[in-house]
Parts: C-alpha cells; structure tokens; sequence
C-alpha cells in the first residue's frame, strides 16, 4: 500500500466520508446542540449537503434529534474509546500522572499533535482550576502557545516545521504571546536542542507550564507531558528545579516500562 498522504481529489480518497467526519467535529464545547444550518455553517458546506450527513449519522445513532436541533450521542465515545484502549500504556501513564497531582497538587498531562493542536489524551487535575474552560481528555489547543504543543514542533524535521509554520496564523491572546513566526521558530528549535518547553502565561493570563517529550524505548513518541500552574503561585524557578525534573523522571519511566 502506498505510504504517501492522500488528498482531497485523489482516487482514492472518500469525500463523503471526510465530510462525515467534519460534521462530527463541527460539534463541540461551544456548540454542542445546533440546528441544520448551524451545522453547515461551522463544517463549511451547503445545508442541503450538511442535512443528508446529519440524518445519516442520526440513524446510525451518533446524533440525536431534539426539537430542530441535534447533539452527539454517547455512542461517539467509542470512536475515542478504541484508540484509548490501542495502547497499554496509558493506564500506566495516568498512574503517573496522578501521583503528581497528589504530591504537588498541580494538574498534569499528556497530548499529541493533531494538525494545528495538541489533544490531550491523559489528564490528571487538580482541585484548583486555571483556565476558563475545563480541559479534560478530547480537548484541542493551539500548538504553538502551549508547552506540549512546543514540544512536539520541535519534534518535526526542519522541512514539516517550516511546512507548519507557513500554514498557520497566530492569534495571541495575552500580552506574553509570541507574536511573529521567526521568533516562534527560534523558541521551538531551542526547545528541541533543550529538551523541554516553558510557556508562560502566553496562552492564558495567569497559566504557566513546563512539558517533555515522552518516548518507548524503540524511540517512538507517544507524546508530550507537562505539569501547568498558576504564576502567581509557582515561580520559574521551582518550575525548573522541582517540575521540570519530576516529568523527566516520568518519562524516563514510561520508556523503561515500554521494553
């Protein structure tokens, strides 16, 4: 089979079945309940097109129909549920990651890239809340104004960041964020010749983290780990010192378990 990545217009690429999934995805913590035409509208296609995908998904069971408008159905969660249980170590990894909450009482995660985000698939929380929005398991961030998101850039070769860097747009949101590409680029290549990123306070006012890549022993990334914080109560140098050393440690860890 041909390694190569499809495109939309190849021969064997299935339209239907990619604007199948977009209308799945157009659904989502801001819009979790929506009519047809909201539908069409967040997936980017006529509602004609949008109502033939919503009501074949609807009989499949996948949404459900309430009054002119439509929600997911718990049924989605076995499409997350099969690539939770394709790799063994995540429960080892939640294990870890809980006993970091428990000793410094900081939330702490793992997530990979997907496109243009970082996806968290392990999530240990705190008790204390740092964001606005709740971020569990299935949550999407923008890359490159968080700390996993940094590592993971820095993972690519130099062609796939460059390739990266030209298809997006940066949207800081606080007055820490990088604002311009170069030098965007400048940090994710010394995060890639440290090891670890830091990001502070560029996606959230108030939101500090530290992250490390996470890899099995053959050197295959499963992701990226990080510990995140409020500012006003961690400085950068327990960061350093006490954070940053104790996801090393996890992460040395996971790829000695992955043998």
């Amino acid at each position: 089979m041909d390694e190569r990545s499809l495109k939309p217009g190849d021969r064997d690429f299935v339209s239907a079945l990619a604007s199948g999934l977009e209308v799945l995805q157009a659904f989502d913590v801001d819009c979790p309940r929506m009519t047809l035409s909201e539908v069409a509208a967040r997936a980017d296609m006529d509602r004609a097109k949008a109502r033939r995908f919503v009501l074949t998904l609807h009989a499949l069971g996948f949404v459900k129909r309430i009054g002119r408008q439509f929600e997911l159905t718990p049924k989605v969660l076995q499409l997350g549920y099969a690539y939770q249980a394709s790799n063994q170590y995540r429960a080892v990894i939640e294990q870890y990651l809980s006993e970091i909450t428990v000793e410094l009482g900081e939330s702490s995660s793992l997530a990979v890239l997907d496109g243009q985000d970082v996806v968290y698939v392990v999530r240990s929380s705190a008790r204390h809340r740092l964001m606005a929005i709740n971020l569990s398991v299935g949550t999407r961030l923008p890359a490159v104004y968080t700390s996993m998101g940094r590592v993971l850039l820095g993972q690519l070769t130099d062609k796939e960041l460059d390739d990266f860097l030209d298809s997006i747009e940066l949207n800081p949101s606080t007055p820490n964020a990088i604002k311009a590409k170069a030098p965007l680029k400048q940090e994710i290549l010394s995060v890639r010749q440290q090891g670890f990123a830091i990001v502070d306070q560029e996606l959230d006012s108030g939101l500090r983290s530290v992250a490390v890549p996470v890899y099995t022993s053959s050197n295959v990334l499963l992701g990226a780990l990080n510990i995140s914080t409020n500012a006003a109560r961690v400085n950068m140098e327990t960061l350093m010192t006490v954070y940053l050393p104790r996801l090393q440690d996890v992460a040395a860890r996971v790829k000695v378990i992955t043998q």
